[in-house]
């Protein structure tokens, strides 16, 4: 029979001997819904921004985020005073494909993410260059130049 010196409830966290993130079950059910709804966005606008799917869409990932880190978390990091503007737009572009302008709204919704989440670009690009295939990809002489310009790090998170 085979022994180890960790508790039980450790090695049914550990797989391989990597440390497995542990999530309650209301974050379990935020990363299915966050991921459906990156889901229905992406599939909305492939077939040419139908309001119904970019409208579950961005239900679902708002939702999603709110089960994820909690709704007061959600709140505290949409409504600082620095991200007012960028809340503003991806939250006015959300309630435009409610109302039926979806490629108006998601043009918003894009440059409200963008301003709201680009502290974290730093750190994305960072670790996709350390994926092998994608690293390279990312090294490409045209590609590189953006990549550059999107791993700075200008501003704090």
């Amino acid at each position: 029979m085979w022994h180890s010196s960790l508790p039980e409830d450790d090695i049914a966290r550990s797989l391989f001997g990597v440390k497995m993130i542990s999530l309650t079950d209301s974050q379990k059910i935020g990363m299915g819904l966050t991921g459906f709804g990156v889901f229905f966005l992406f599939f909305g606008m492939i077939l040419f921004f139908d309001k119904a799917l970019l409208a579950i869409g961005n239900i679902l990932f708002v939702a999603g985020l709110a089960f994820v880190i909690g709704l007061e978390r959600t709140f505290r990091f949409f409504f600082q005073k620095h991200k007012m503007k960028a809340t503003g737009f991806f939250l006015g572009g959300v309630l435009v494909v409610l109302i039926g302008w979806p490629i108006i709204g998601v043009v918003l919704e894009i440059y409200g993410f963008f301003l709201l989440f680009r502290g974290f670009f730093p750190v994305v690009v960072g670790f996709i260059r350390r994926i092998p295939v994608l690293g390279s990809i990312l090294n490409l002489p045209f590609i590189s130049a953006y990549a550059d310009k999107a791993g700075e790090s200008n501003t704090m998170v």
